[in-house]
This record gives structure tokens, C-alpha cells and sequence, in this order.
């Protein structure tokens, strides 16, 4: 087989119709455009968001800054676990976000995200515990079991707004300029 000897399979290559070709084409005069109208018209197209001459939805609707715009980017989803669920682990053991995807307690990717501990159920060991947020029970009842928590620390983006100081006045935020 050569590149010359190419050729579409049978039926899949449908010849262009030839419009506009005169009576006996078949195709000749308003050429499928059917008669007069806007759309046989040159450049007659119709806007997608055009009503039949009823007033659009886009006007329709209530103009409000921000409307259907969601903070899904700059959310924060934290993996919940209570401190009832560290009653599995033995007294003395170090509990990070990797240690609770191994024993299940929350998918890969959520291991991978931000994990906070809540303050539900009671703690009876000693455990050292390793997470981005904790509530103040939570801390607690673990600080009370005789063991330690540790807060995995997040970046944290400078504000590039301007702020007000304490008295009122408004301050450019700092920014770092090499000198």
C-alpha cells in the first residue's frame, strides 16, 4: 500500500451541496434560503440570546454584581475528624493527615488537602496530633489525655489591598521591593 492508494472508506465522504447554481442545479434562485425574511437576507443572522421581540433574560433578570459567581477557587474545604475517631490508635502514636488515609478515615485527595479536628467524643490516651485547624475542645480533650497537638502551618497570602490603621487613615499595603 502506497500514500497514493489512500482513499475514505465508502459512504463516509458526502459531496458538498452547490448552491446558488443556477435552475437547473436544483439549488438556484433563494438557493435554501427559502423567501424573504431576515434569515435570507446577507449578514441575517439572529443573536442566540434574541426573545422572538419578547424582552431577553439577560434583561429580565435583576442586575446584582456578582450574581452566580461562587467562591469555589478561594474556598476552603477542610477533611473533618473527631477526636472519637482517634480512639483506634495506640497511646504514644504520632497522627498525621497521612496516618488517618492509611487507617481510612478520609480519601487520598482529602489527605493531600486540609484536615481539622472537632471536639466530639471523648480521648482516654496519650496521643501527638498533627493538623492544619483545630476547635477549642478538640485541643482540650487531647491536651487533657496527656497528649500534644501540632497546627501544620498554611501559607498565607499578603493582603494586597489598602487597609486602615488605628487611627483611621488609610494605608498602602507593604510590598517587597528589592533596593
Amino acid at each position: 500500500m502506497k500514500l497514493s492508494d489512500l482513499r475514505p472508506a465508502p459512504g463516509s465522504h458526502k459531496r458538498a451541496k452547490r448552491i446558488g447554481r443556477g435552475h437547473g442545479s436544483g439549488r438556484g434562485k433563494t438557493a435554501g434560503r427559502g423567501t424573504k425574511g431576515q434569515k435570507a437576507r446577507t449578514g441575517g443572522t439572529i443573536h442566540r440570546a434574541f426573545n422572538g421581540g419578547q424582552t431577553r433574560l439577560s434583561k429580565r433578570l435583576p442586575f446584582v454584581r456578582g450574581l452566580g459567581n461562587s467562591n469555589l477557587a478561594f474556598r476552603k474545604d477542610y477533611a473533618i475528624v473527631n477526636v472519637t475517631d482517634l480512639k483506634l490508635f495506640e497511646a504514644g502514636t504520632q497522627i498525621t493527615p497521612d496516618v488517618l488515609v492509611a487507617q481510612g478515615f478520609m480519601t487520598k485527595a482529602e489527605g493531600k488537602g486540609l484536615v481539622k479536628i472537632l471536639g466530639d467524643g471523648e480521648l482516654d490516651r496519650a496521643l501527638s496530633v498533627r493538623a492544619h485547624k483545630f476547635t477549642a475542645g478538640a485541643r482540650a480533650k487531647i491536651e487533657a489525655a496527656g497528649g500534644t497537638v501540632e497546627i501544620i502551618p498554611t501559607k498565607v497570602y499578603a493582603k494586597t489591598k489598602r487597609r486602615r490603621d488605628e487611627q483611621g487613615k488609610m494605608v498602602p499595603a507593604p510590598h517587597n521591593s528589592k533596593v
